[in-house]
């Protein structure tokens, strides 16, 4: 008799679940991915964590979901980068039009830190809710960079580097000792555009004027109290009281549920047959190199190999039921060959099908390289793209090593066999080489920009030089086509391939346990697209390793600084 009961409480619950009005709840406290895990390790890793694509696909179906009433979303302190913030606002202005209550709720915007960034976010929301002992963190933005030459030659180590041109300016940490008058133009120009931008944002949605937004960000930071007092918070309340009142305008017995169930829920009620017509998602995230993506266990994030982004093209193109490509590019760039060759697989995509660029946070650079011979580009007003340049050199040591006794001989045959060796110096011969290897480069790299985007080689000139746009900018400028996020560019891609509203996205490439296990057949084949566990010996350094010469980067890469957060 007990079981029967018990067996039939459980199903008026279950019942009652499937009618009762819904709460969508976002916890940003961990941060979020930008795509699904590419290797083992990365599966491991993301488990907790929330993908984007979940969240954008689920917010949108949810805006024509009658039993979905609201969305409370918790901003923690997880940093956010400033191109995924307006993804995730511009879902949220859209989910908010729909009618529905929407939500932010915060411990602190900025704990004695910066907030202005996730304050940003939180503007977008209906109602912005503090807890009282909380802060707003509202101070504007600020790029610094820090300069190595003068701790470098009290050591005894030299830099030797040259670059294309002026703005590309990767390896002044350690040539220069003060920001170059281009340097100052180019990171002022960022962060004038980064700031016009928000403050537009936050003006709109907290109905402030656009002078009144930026006289608070002079004042900030504010207490919890100060802020409610200047009309950029609307209570001050803990999470319990918030989202009471949250569930209580619901109504009903209402059910709180994380977007990215819902949208993997949904997903599943609405399963498309496995042969319809649809597009190709994939994901370019992390440094571009030769070989295949991945991660190293050690941490220093992952990898955007050239095989495997080359792979899952090649499979998305001979894919009968795949009528367009959406080429979502996160990344700071990296090796021009490897680059190059995800380049010509993009360019012969294209000939065959629409091929869209989804730019992230970071598509500068070697990231920018991957995503030019795209039919159309879409990036965020603060996406950090273009730096269409390059760099090379490397520290010379022997003074360092002078110093502590060691001394470095070298046998070699060829004139040029140790100009690599960061024991001496370049010769004014090998220095030739060098200019010469920057000199195609770039050549190289400004001409593909010029074919790509219509543009003269002079015009393609003048935006390149190395110089780092926001997607803003980059867009005034020619470098990106529109401004908008992931929904946009697969909006977009159904469209120009002539499909339906809902067409079916996949993931590309998308392998069953059986073709995982048994590896690829050859080159052609899409499992030739997994990724794998990258064996870094120097982890999370690995960055900072790379630009002291220690593992070679490659010559198109942007400084991790320039991130906005």
């Amino acid at each position: 008799m007990d079981a029967g009961k018990a067996i039939f409480e459980t199903v008026d619950k279950l019942r009652q679940r499937r009618t009762a009005p819904l709460v969508l709840e976002l916890d940003l406290t961990e941060g979020i991915t930008e795509g699904p895990p590419t290797d083992p390790l990365a599966a491991v890793l993301s488990m907790r964590k929330t993908r984007l694509s979940d969240v954008l696909s689920g917010l949108r179906k949810a805006r024509q979901d009658s039993r979905v009433k609201a969305l409370i979303v918790k901003i923690g302190t997880a940093p956010l980068g400033l191109a995924m913030v307006q993804e995730l606002r511009q879902a949220v202005i859209q989910f908010r039009a729909s009618g529905k209550l929407t939500v932010a709720f915060s411990e602190t915007f900025g704990e004695f830190g910066g907030g202005t960034v996730p304050y940003y976010l939180a503007s977008a929301f209906e109602r912005v809710c503090l807890q009282p002992s909380g802060d707003v963190g509202l101070t504007g933005v600020a790029l610094e960079q820090r300069f190595l030459k003068g701790a470098l030659t009290k050591l005894g180590v030299g830099f030797e580097a040259g670059q294309r041109h002026e703005y590309k300016t990767a390896p002044n940490t350690f040539t220069q000792d003060h920001m170059t008058e281009a340097h100052r133009e180019s990171m002022g120009r960022i962060v004038e555009s980064v700031t016009e931008t928000m403050i537009a944002g936050i003006a709109d949605g907290r109905r402030l004027d656009a002078g009144k937004v930026r006289e608070l960000i002079d004042r900030g930071p504010f207490t919890a109290a100060e802020a409610k007092d200047a009309g950029l918070v609307d209570e001050l309340a803990y999470r319990d009281e918030v989202y009471d009142e949250v569930k209580k305008a619901a109504g009903g017995e209402a059910h709180l549920q994380y977007v990215s169930r819902y949208a993997r829920a949904a997903a599943v009620r609405k399963l498309p047959h496995p042969l319809a017509d649809g597009i190709a998602l994939v994901h370019g995230t992390g440094m571009i190199k030769t070989g295949r993506s991945g991660r190293s266990p050690l941490g220093g994030g992952g990898a955007m190999g050239s095989d495997t982004i080359s792979a899952a093209f090649r499979a998305a193109r001979r894919d009968e039921h795949i009528k367009a490509v959406v080429f979502r590019v996160d990344s700071p760039g990296g090796s021009y060959v490897a680059s190059d060759t995800v380049w010509r697989e993009v360019s012969l995509t294209r000939k065959v099908k629409p091929v869209i660029v989804s730019m992230g946070d970071l598509a500068a650079s070697g990231g920018y390289f991957v995503s030019m011979a795209a039919d159309v580009i879409v990036a965020q007003p603060g996406t950090l793209t273009g730096s269409i340049g390059v760099y090379g050199g490397k520290p010379v040591f022997s003074e360092l090593l002078g110093k502590m006794g060691i001394n470095s001989e070298m046998v070699a045959e060829g004139a040029n066999a140790g100009m690599f060796s960061t024991s001496r110096s370049f010769s004014p011969e090998q220095w030739e080489r060098i200019n010469a290897w920057l000199d195609r480069i770039y050549d190289d790299f400004v001409a593909k920009v010029a074919e790509s985007r219509k543009l003269t080689r002079e015009r393609t000139h003048e935006l390149a030089r190395g110089r780092v746009w926001t997607g803003a900018d980059a867009q005034s400028g020619g470098l990106v086509d529109e401004l908008g996020g992931l929904e946009d560019a697969l909006a977009l891609a159904r469209k120009r391939a002539g499909l339906a509203e809902d067409a079916p996205v996949r993931m590309y490439p998308r392998l069953n346990p059986l073709e995982r296990l048994r590896g690829p057949e050859s080159s052609e084949d899409k499992s030739a697209a997994l990724a794998r566990v990258r064996l870094d010996a120097w982890g999370p350094l690995a960055r900072l390793s790379a630009e002291l010469g220690l593992p070679a980067a490659g010559p198109l890469i942007l400084p991790e600084w320039y991130i906005i957060r």
